[in-house]
């Protein structure tokens, strides 16, 4: 920047006045005309390629999850900084804890420092409380001058450099994820391993310092911990072991001071710095009172080119919550609301006994739990698929470490849909929202499988009608409003696709009379005339009701009849009136609902079963009198008619993602995803009207529109969110793309995506939908599959392969391990790094 400062000090008035520059040139054309430096801050951006460091603007937002599976998390920031602590069984997103690790050296001028780089300048001006300086952080304390941050999932790789600093440093965080591994892979736990290498010519004598508040509760304790501290909440004995939140490095050498100097004003921040600044170890035992922080010291010396590690362990035991979602209905009495002492109780604390059993297991573990990671990691990048792709995938994979994601006591799975700031956002793992994450049955097969058995035996009715939000404790509900046809019937694809996943069989067994019974539901409700397409007013995932046949749910119904048909067959059960409903369904569906280019919606509401829709339920949509005469001149509110809709076939995706066969024709699939594609798709939404959520992606941001009316018809209240832009409907359309053999076009849609989360304006690691994290993301695993056509069938034991990027090398998962998977010269190679893949025979571009 010197040469930025120095062209502007030399800019005055007369010096402009004395020019020919015109008066109304800007200063910024000037200092973009003679500055040969690149002027970043709003006018030009430097780059950044996909799957690759953060750095420079790119870092600002960065925020990685590091946690166990429904176990909650902090995040480590691009910076070093840790934030979004939310380890008290729900979602804390503006929780900034006051802890950081320093390094002094002794005898170097500055050298002492916070390991962090410059805190982002969003930080300074503008969120609540910088008004009045924000004295509760740590902002003002010196800083490494750079950094840059590598997303390795689930590793975090810091790196941080200082010219008074004579240290490569390096911050790795990371906690814990191993395919197939559930269990190890839902730990309380997390780790900051920082490493110093000494690449001057002399000896270094430094010390390093962890330093916290008692974030879990200010008012609460801090007691003891071998090699570090314990913090826990007022009210709560932390000696015995039970709960907290324990802060400790992996050195018999470190020294704890228990209880900062307590005073006034900053008196324990100003103390504390002084003590880091001048390499001071200090030891205090635990106070009875309330105490202002704590930290632990380590002494670190080295030689020249030496390198040390220092880690530094989190690991938290908070078992009790208030969490208690939905009316239950209990020993056939009737519904009671929110029973007493009825709350969800997370998995560790039925897994673990206390704090103490928590650290035990970590410690003795840890090399092995580490080693695992990296096996996933290394396999996972070790690929040739596109860079962007990568990045999108590994991205989403947070989200499982997010508070999105909860296990309960016994084990089984249950989500929110994303997080609001303090709570969770829309409840119940919600079955339309989770049709699109293709991640976790996959990755955790296992856990993926609880979801159906809740579905099908706890939310689901005798009359088959099933609640696609379940509560929390799970437990069975009243059946007071419209089931969804696309996540009932989703459900439904999905039970066939963990059953080709999994290989078990006798589980399909267990779960088909439910399925049928759901299945029949879904005719009797939505087709009574069995004519092939959902006509009777249907519930879905954006809130509302279809009235008519439209191509998207109607495929969600034309995947779930083919689904049964295959179960079916595979038990020997009847099936021949499902077929011949399929049948029909696959002539109504491209006769009636394509448009020659895309499908659409033949908007119905009279001659139905159904009353007139001003009667009828509805979330949101009650009709006043002026939607009374919209009624009557275009047809229900919340309709898309003649759109191009993104999610128009997505019931075809779903079947090809659960292993299914595409049952309608296959141009015509692809003709509207190609229509998507050229309608919905935008570089810059600039002149883009949205009056419904915008910070999904606004201004020149680009996006895939949830719809667009390309030939008119566009009607006054279309449905809702039609004009916003969801990374899991980008996903699904960019691998439905991908699997048609349209690859550019799909790479296209994920690298607008990927822009916008680029870490200059929101989190790469925080796609966010109706919440943060938002679980319709990661849809973007589906494009592993998508552009390999790798799938393995633990049924058949045949590994599918069916490539439309020509050679590859991919990452690989399946029910009882993972690994590579390459294709050269269309001979396979596989390479199983944990666990074991039986496969029996390869099945190659259809052979």
């Amino acid at each position: 920047m010197t040469n930025r400062r120095s062209f502007i000090k030399k800019i005055g008035l007369g010096t402009i006045a004395a020019s020919n520059i015109p008066g109304f040139t800007s200063a910024e054309s000037l200092l973009r005309s003679n500055n040969p430096e690149r002027l970043n801050f709003q006018l030009e951006r430097t780059k950044r390629s996909y799957n690759s460091e953060y750095s420079n603007e790119y870092i600002s937002k960065v925020a990685f999850p590091i946690g166990g599976i429904g176990a909650g998390m902090f995040c480590l920031e691009g910076t070093g900084a840790i934030s979004h602590l939310s380890v008290n069984n729900r979602p804390e997103i503006y929780n900034t804890p006051y802890a950081f690790a320093a390094i002094s050296i002794k005898g170097i001028k500055n050298g002492a420092k916070v390991l962090e780089s410059t805190v982002p300048t969003w930080k300074l001006f503008g969120p609540h409380g910088s008004g009045n300086g924000l004295g509760n952080r740590n902002y003002g304390l010196p800083r490494f001058e750079k950094g840059s941050f590598r997303a390795r999932f689930p590793f975090a790789i810091i790196d941080l450099e200082d010219k008074d600093i004579p240290l490569d440093v390096k911050i790795t965080g990371w906690s814990p994820f191993i395919p197939t591994d559930e269990d190890n892979s839902s730990l309380p736990v997390g780790v900051l391993e920082y490493s110093f290498k000494n690449r001057s010519d002399d000896m270094i004598d430094a010390a390093f310092s962890y330093n916290a508040r008692n974030f879990i509760d200010e008012k609460g304790h801090i007691y003891g911990q071998r090699n570090g501290f314990r913090m826990v909440k007022a009210g709560i004995d932390g000696n015995n072991g039970v709960g907290g939140f324990a802060v400790y490095i992996d050195s018999d050498y470190a020294v704890t001071d228990h209880c900062w100097f307590r005073g006034g004003w900053f008196d324990s921040q100003t103390i504390l710095w002084d003590n880091i600044r001048n390499a001071k170890i200090v030891e205090n035992p635990p106070i009875e009172g309330v105490s202002p922080g704590a930290s632990v010291y380590l002494p670190v010396k080295l030689r020249p080119g030496e390198e040390k590690t220092v880690k530094v362990n989190f690991c938290w035991y908070l078992p009790k919550s208030d969490l208690s979602i939905g009316q239950r209905v209990v020993s056939g009495l009737g519904p009671t609301e929110n029973p007493q002492n009825s709350y969800y109780r997370p998995w560790y604390a039925a897994r673990f006994e206390s704090l103490d059993s928590v650290i035990g297991y970590w410690n003795a573990n840890f090399a092995t739990l580490k080693k695992h990671s990296e096996l996933f990691s290394h396999s996972f990048y070790d690929s040739t698929l596109p860079p962007e792709v990568i990045e999108a995938v590994a991205a989403n994979l947070t989200i499982l470490k997010s508070p999105t994601v909860l296990r309960v006591s016994d084990g089984r799975l249950w989500a929110w849909e994303g997080c609001n700031d303090d709570s969770g956002c829309c409840h119940g793992s919600c079955t339309h929202v989770w049709n699109y994450a293709q991640a976790i049955p996959h990755l955790f097969p296992a856990l993926e499988r609880t979801l159906r058995e809740t579905e099908f035996k706890v939310s689901q009715n005798e009359e088959g009608h099933q609640n696609f939000r379940t509560n929390i404790p799970i437990t069975p509900a009243e059946h007071s409003f419209h089931a969804a046809a696309d996540g009932q019937l989703g459900g439904i694809m999905k039970v066939y696709r963990d059953w080709r996943i999994s290989g078990d069989t006798e589980w399909m067994k267990s779960l088909y009379p439910h399925v049928k019974k759901s299945l029949d539901y879904c005719i009797r409700t939505w087709d009574p005339k069995r004519k092939g397409c959902l006509e009777e007013p249907h519930h879905n995932t954006y809130d509302i009701e279809f009235w008519g046949p439209d191509g998207m749910c109607t495929s969600f119904y034309l995947g779930a009849l083919t689904a049964f048909v295959e179960m079916s067959r595979a038990l020997r059960e009847p099936h021949d009136d499902y077929s011949s409903l399929l049948t029909k369904g696959k002539k109504y569906i491209e006769n009636n609902l394509f448009d020659g280019e895309y499908f659409i919606q033949k908007i119905q509401w009279e001659g139905l079963e159904a009353p007139n829709p001003v009667d009828v339920q509805s979330f949101g949509g009650a009709y006043s009198e002026e939607a009374i005469a919209l009624l009557q001149k275009e047809g229900p509110k919340y309709q898309y008619g003649t759109g191009c809709l993104s999610d128009g076939i997505l019931g075809m995706w779903m079947a090809s993602v659960c292993g299914l066969p595409e049952i309608i024709d296959s141009d015509m699939i692809t003709s509207h995803l190609k229509a998507v594609h050229k309608y919905n798709l935008k570089t810059t939404l600039l002149d883009h009207y949205n009056p419904q959520r915008p910070t999904y992606a606004c201004g020149e941001d680009g996006g895939l529109l949830l719809c667009s009316w390309p030939k008119g018809g566009a009607l006054s209240l279309p449905f809702v969110y039609s004009n916003e832009v969801w990374t899991g409907i980008e996903y699904q359309v960019a691998s439905h793309l991908m699997l048609k053999g349209e690859v550019e076009k799909g790479l296209e849609i994920v690298r607008v995506c990927r822009d916008r989360y680029n870490g200059s304006v929101r989190n790469p690691f925080n796609e966010y939908e109706c919440g943060h994290w938002y679980a319709r993301a990661m849809a973007s695993y589906a494009m592993l599959q998508a552009l390999t056509g790798v799938r393995y069938d633990a049924v058949d034991k045949t590994l599918y392969i069916d490539s439309k990027i020509g050679d590859f090398t991919s990452f690989i998962s399946t029910g009882t391990g993972f690994g590579t998977i390459s294709l050269k010269n269309g001979k396979p190679r596989l390479e199983v790094l944990f666990g074991s893949i039986d496969v029996k025979k390869y099945n190659i571009f259809g052979k």
